[in-house]
């Protein structure tokens, strides 16, 4: 099991899929959270997570104060699973999260919601022009201004984004990089996988 880091359901267990997902360790969570609290990105924010897994980066925001959450999972059985632990959350106080059980490019494709917080972490194996496409179909649903959290793994290839979006800044911890985009309206952008990340201290479970 995790457990929210911070917030109304801070302390919270999380139940966690089985084999097939991997969970964003909560020390990788908690570098995240602790950048997007410094410039209260969290409060009242729309948030989206795509390839949501348990739910646990959605409903980490929505335990710090988050308008809305949508949780995007394919799989049947880990929805099920981030459907018990929004519930979780929401008996904390938090607003409850809404649970799609849907392919991603599905969901952008016939939503029609805005959202200012978005986090992407698809599995380490989708090739990053899947992962570009997907930041194709999101960038429609984006507000101005805001902000897209994306994890891949330090060995993957370089993401192409839409113009809407362009690199704020990159990170690594452990494995895992994470880029922060916002929105900007610039020209075409790309991601190169040396982009001048500053070492994290927390390590991302493989």
């Amino acid at each position: 099991m995790t457990r929210i880091v911070g917030g109304l359901a801070g302390g919270a267990r999380l139940h966690v899929p089985g084999p097939g997902t991997r969970p964003t360790s909560e020390r990788v969570r908690e570098a995240i959270f602790n950048a997007l609290d410094a410039r209260g990105l969290c409060d009242g924010a729309h948030v989206l997570d795509l390839f949501s897994g348990s739910g646990a980066l959605g409903l980490e925001a929505a335990s710090r104060g988050a308008e809305s959450v949508v949780l995007v999972e394919r799989e049947r059985g880990a929805a099920n699973v981030a459907q018990r632990n929004a519930e979780i959350v929401a008996k904390a106080g938090a607003v409850r999260a809404l649970v799609e059980q849907v392919a991603v490019h599905q969901y952008l494709q016939r939503s029609g919601r805005q959202f200012d917080l978005v986090f992407v972490d698809p599995p380490y194996r989708l090739p990053a022009h899947e992962i570009s496409a997907v930041l194709s179909d999101l960038a429609p649903l984006l507000a101005h201004p805001a902000m897209v959290v994306v994890e891949q793994s330090k060995r993957a290839e370089p993401l192409s984004l839409p113009g809407d979006l362009e690199v704020e800044r990159s990170r690594d911890y452990g494995d895992t990089r994470v880029h922060y985009l916002t929105t900007s309206g610039l020209a075409n952008d790309v991601v190169p996988p040396d982009a001048h990340p500053e070492a994290g201290q927390a390590d991302a479970d493989a």
